[in-house]
């Protein structure tokens, strides 16, 4: 494990070939309760301020990971074409979608949440980042930010999450395992991050993160 450089990360990544229409987009997924968000806010910040998907925008209560149809029309056809995406956030206090919201085709976009890595988005990633976080230790985690009230969701979840990964994992194409530490973030290469094309070398051909 090495320390993540956020700088370095950013620049690699908006170094790296455009992956859909004009966007680089880099996925950050993990398990829930793992730190995505967190992080990702890190990277958009590093990033100069880069949009920021959130799947919870797009998934609901009775369609916890069936958004893909949703997001291809709201998102990938939009950014594809070089238009600014258009996301109706689900709101998950009322359980509907609210009035659209836009997010531009800016030159790296950020999309992080469960499933970010799946099967149907990766043809258009630029990079996949995972949490390397274990699940019931991601889990835990979660339960204890969200509190008893959310217990009965959570236990619903585990179950979603559990078969949603045993059908389509993302860790096993990720380009970057992301761990966090007490002084912030360390990195190694993930199972895709020695076989990509664009790594980036050093003099003495050490490899360094796959971005």
């Amino acid at each position: 494990m090495e320390p993540l450089d956020f700088d370095r990360l950013a620049a690699g990544l908006h170094a790296l070939p455009p992956s859909c229409g004009p966007v680089r987009l880099v996925a950050v997924d993990g398990h829930a309760g793992s730190g995505k968000s967190t992080f990702a806010d890190r990277l958009a910040a590093a990033l100069g301020g880069a949009p920021v998907l959130h799947l919870d925008d797009l998934a609901t209560h009775e369609e916890l990971f069936a958004w893909t149809a949703r997001l291809r029309t709201q998102v990938l056809d939009r950014l594809i074409r070089g238009h600014a995406a258009q996301i109706h956030p689900y709101d998950w206090t009322l359980r509907r979608f609210g009035p659209p919201r836009p997010l531009a085709p800016a030159p790296v976009v950020v999309i992080e949440g469960v499933g970010a890595g799946r099967r149907a988005l990766r043809p258009h990633l630029a990079r996949l980042l995972w949490m390397d976080r274990e699940a019931e230790q991601s889990w835990a985690r979660g339960r204890r930010r969200d509190g008893p009230a959310q217990a009965a969701f959570w236990d619903g979840w585990t179950v979603a999450e559990t078969r949603h990964f045993a059908a389509d994992p993302s860790r096993p194409y990720a380009d970057i395992l992301v761990r966090e530490c007490p002084e912030g973030y360390e990195w190694l290469p993930g199972p895709a991050g020695t076989t990509r094309p664009n790594r980036i070398v050093t003099d003495s051909d050490r490899l360094l993160p796959p971005y």
